[in-house]
């Protein structure tokens, strides 16, 4: 009877420290997704926790889904909630250039009103989850010829506000932030947001971008005295302007950039040239390997990978396996809200980023 007691209590501890492990390592997983939904059963949506419709946009003062393909694409994430109960389809407005009029319409509250009614009704109609809004950026300079102005920072919190009163508490409210200081310290009222939306999605990538002059780590987690901007420093600012961080969520690349530089130095890092150009992650070791003139690097500071054509002094600079691993349990051990990436579409149908990052979450342990 002992001996059976023994064995009893042993089960029952090996089972609570399981699900203690699980649900201390319950980040969100959010895909941004972006093509056609005919290509989404190839991926494994079962490990996400989030998918986002990129993108909706703005037609007069209300979200708009622009044609038949968007509507499929959105029609079947929303059928996968029947296969996995756990998973949120998310709206989004916006991206990189698709946000032109958003400083004008959510100056007024005309705009604001009619725009949050307009994603109530979309979402009753899709039956998803939430808005995510990809405006790039308020109150600073964006897309070349986007209209910004200061008023963008008081009139989006004001957007925020008018969303969250109509929609409700049930819909998730999230949006997407520039990774770099400028956007930290001017285009957000971080307290004020972050009482009302559920995440922010730092964009921890494109740090440095098709209008840099000067080369380095497009994705690092940490800092490197040539290289302020990181996730990690981002994280640090936004706790410091008062955003808890189980509401923060970093962002890795499912794809690298490519850089063309003046000289062979350092390995091409930190060097003046410029944006040459992308390649998804599926198709990355295909095209950046020692057969096509590359040598891979790892930067141990930045804990960022980076490969480098010294002959046609060509930078790429990248997320992979083991960076996308330490981006997960760098979300997990610092009680993160989650990890995000741009985008799916860019990964592997098989062994991609996304079993990474499922993996790193089940197998973390805490130390």
């Amino acid at each position: 009877m002992n001996c059976m007691k023994y064995f009893l209590l042993t089960g029952m501890l090996f089972l609570v420290l399981v699900v203690t492990a699980q649900k201390n390592n319950a980040i969100s997983i959010t895909g941004y997704y972006s093509g056609s939904a005919t290509r989404l059963d190839s991926f494994p949506i079962g490990k996400l926790t989030h998918l986002v419709f990129s993108f909706g946009h703005l037609k007069g003062n209300q979200l708009h889904i622009s044609n038949a393909g968007d509507t499929a694409c959105i029609q079947k994430m929303v059928g996968y909630k029947k296969k996995y109960p756990h998973l949120k389809i998310i709206l989004s407005l916006g991206g990189w250039g698709g946000c032109a009029p958003c400083s004008a319409v959510f100056s007024t509250e005309e705009g604001r009103n009619q725009f949050a009614i307009s994603v109530k009704q979309l979402a009753a109609y899709f039956s998803t989850d939430g808005i995510d809004l990809d405006w790039e950026y308020p109150a600073i300079a964006g897309y070349p010829g986007h209209t910004y102005t200061p008023d963008d920072k008081k009139n989006f919190t004001l957007l925020i506000k008018k969303l969250r009163q109509t929609l409700g508490k049930k819909q998730e409210i999230s949006f997407a932030a520039g990774g770099f200081d400028q956007f930290i310290d001017s285009s957000i009222e971080w307290k004020e947001v972050m009482k009302i939306a559920d995440k922010v999605y730092i964009m921890s990538y494109d740090l440095v971008h098709g209008y840099s002059t000067v080369s380095g780590h497009h994705t690092p987690l940490y800092s490197t005295a040539q290289q302020k901007q990181s996730a990690d420093n981002a994280v640090n600012k936004l706790i410091e302007a008062g955003v808890p961080p189980r509401k923060i969520v970093i962002g890795a690349a499912f794809y690298a950039r490519m850089f063309k530089v003046e000289d062979t130095i350092n390995n091409g890092l930190y060097r003046p040239g410029k944006f040459y150009r992308g390649i998804s992650y599926s198709r990355l070791t295909d095209s950046i390997n020692n057969n096509m003139g590359f040598v891979s690097y790892r930067d141990p500071i930045a804990m960022a990978p980076y490969a480098f054509n010294a002959e046609r002094k060509i930078l790429a600079t990248y997320d992979d396996a083991q960076s996308i691993k330490d981006k997960t349990e760098y979300a997990i051990q610092n009680k993160l809200g989650g990890i995000m990436f741009w985008q799916l579409a860019d990964d592997r149908y098989h062994n991609g980023l996304l079993d990474v990052i499922h993996n790193a979450r089940k197998t973390y342990k805490r130390h």
